[in-house]
Order: structure tokens, then sequence, then C-alpha cells
């Protein structure tokens, strides 16, 4: 018997068919570390979490927390509800585990684990916007048959208990403390930079903060701790409810992270997302996320089902 805590090791056929499978993810990884060569074999945690699933022939399940809500900023998106920016992006991702099959028979699944619940409270999107954008996903995934993707939030957990009490209860239980993520980003610099991402995202997205810009950036410090806190929290429950899965981040994560960072649509900026974000199509075909504000002196506003969808470039 191996020792606790290792895997064993698989058959030199299953090893390929790992390999085979990350190279498709590869492509689009959103890394921490761009500059550091990554090979396949630089990925031991995901190789060994694919090779679970393919060792037994299952479907493989990836996990990717994300898609929580849209931005309560005017500058930044056109509205509460999902928009084309999610549409190519779910597409994006059920493409990727169409994929799959051609390398791997049993095909891949993903469960879109939304979650603008767990701190809806911290970045001040009232629970029934949430509430519509995960809806919306839902729907948006039904009218265009990806038929590989899947929605969770915290509506499946914890019965039907109130938001704020589902959120103490899921903070209470997974939350690290405070005093852990300071002690943390002192220690990892990536703990560092998601904290500074965080308060920067916080303060541009505050909207009708009455007091100086100085208190303002306090609050959004203070905030970006608990946005961390409830994250991990969030974390630990899809591994509670989804223990058998790939882990995928929309952060940009280290080439051995026990997540692999996963880009949804090209962006200047690597910690921009489409739910902080509006999508515009060039004339080239191409399509790329940016702030409202600067997307709509670039192009016409494109309408789909009577609702702001997207710009267009001449």
């Amino acid at each position: 018997m191996p020792p606790v805590g290792t895997r064993t090791p698989h058959a030199p056929s299953v090893a390929r068919t790992c390999a085979a499978i990350l190279n498709l993810l590869l492509p689009h990884r959103r890394a921490a570390d761009p500059d550091v060569p990554a090979p396949v074999e630089a990925f031991p945690e995901q190789l060994g979490q694919v090779a679970d699933f393919v060792a037994v022939g299952d479907p493989i399940v990836f996990a990717l927390p994300g898609f929580p809500c849209k931005s309560p900023s005017p500058a930044k998106v056109l509205g509460h509800l999902p928009d084309e920016g999610e549409r190519l992006s779910l597409t994006f991702l059920n493409d990727l585990c169409a994929a799959v099959r051609e390398v791997y028979a049993p095909g891949a699944r993903m469960v879109i684990c939304s979650d603008g619940h767990i701190f809806g409270d911290l970045i001040h999107v009232p629970d029934h916007h949430i509430d519509a954008y995960s809806d919306g996903l839902a729907a948006m995934i039904r009218r265009e048959r990806l038929h590989h993707l899947s929605v969770f939030d915290l509506r499946d957990v914890l019965g039907d208990l109130p938001y704020d009490a589902k959120r103490a209860h899921v903070h209470a239980r997974f939350a690290p403390t405070v005093e852990d993520v300071r002690a943390e980003m002192k220690s990892d610099d990536a703990t560092l930079a998601l904290y500074r991402g965080i308060t920067r995202f916080l303060t541009e997205d505050t909207v009708g903060f009455e007091g100086t810009r100085s208190a303002l950036q306090r609050d959004c410090r203070q905030r970006a701790y608990g946005v961390i806190q409830r994250s991990r929290a969030w974390s630990e429950l899809i591994a509670e409810h989804h223990p058998r899965s790939v882990r995928l981040s929309i952060h940009p994560q280290r080439r051995g992270a026990a997540k692999f960072g996963i880009r949804l649509l090209d962006a200047e900026d690597a910690w921009t997302t489409p739910w902080h974000s509006a999508v515009v199509h060039r004339p080239d075909g191409s399509w790329q996320l940016m702030r409202r504000s600067d997307a709509e002196r670039l192009g016409r506003l494109v309408l789909r089902d009577g609702r702001p969808s997207h710009f267009e470039t001449a």
C-alpha cells in the first residue's frame, strides 16, 4: 500500500491521456508567472486530479468558482444581468469540455460555482440582483444548449435559511481569520497581489460613498480581507459538495498551484472578467473585455433580445 496522502502511479496509457487533456487547458492558462516555462509535467496536482477520473473511466468534473454577479459600477458594465461577455465565456468553457471528448471518450462537464451570494454584502450588490444574474446564467446555458455546464450557488446550500444566515454559517465554519490572511500576505506574494487587486476593484466599484477618498480606501481595504475570507470559505464549501473535481480558477495561478488559472476572454488586464466589464466586437472578429466607459467611446451598443449586449466597432 502507498503511504497515506500519496497517489498510486497510473498506467502509461492513463498518463498519456491526462497529459493530452491538460494540453487542451494550457493554451488558455491564466498565469501568475507567465515568464516561467509551463510544460505539462509542471502541473502534478492537476494531472493527479484528472487521473483519478481517467483511471476508472469516469467523465471528468471541472469546478470553477466565479461568475458571481455584475459589478455595481455603471462605468464598467451594461447592467446587472449576464450579457455577451458571459455568453462567450460560457460557450468557451462548454467547447473546452467538448474538446476533452476528442482525446478521452467519457468527456467532461463543468460546474460553474457562482459565488456572488457568499460576499454580496461585502461588495454591496443586493441578493435579488445576484439571484437574477445566476438565473440568467442558467437560462443562457439552456438557451445556448451548453450541455456540459451547470450552475451551483448558495441557494443549493443550507435549505431555506436567509442569505445573511447562510453567509454567517459558511464564514464561521470555513473562513480563515483576518490574522491568518494578514500573515499569509506577508509570506506569499500571490496573496498580497490578490488583496491589492480586490481592494482596487472594491474602490472602483463603490457607488455613492459619502466620505473622503482616504476613508473609502480604508473601508475597501477592510472589506478586501472579508472578501478573501469568504472566498476561501466558498472554496472549502465547494470541496465539500464537489469533493471529486479538477479545480479551476479565474484568478492568475502559479505553475504547480492547487488550482489551474483559466482565461475566459482577451483583456489588457489579467484581472478583468466579464462581470467587471463590457465586451467589444472588432471588425476582425475578435472580442475584448474593457470598461463600459471605454467601450462606448469605441463603438456602437448592440442589443440582444431588447437588452444591452455588447459594443461593436466599425
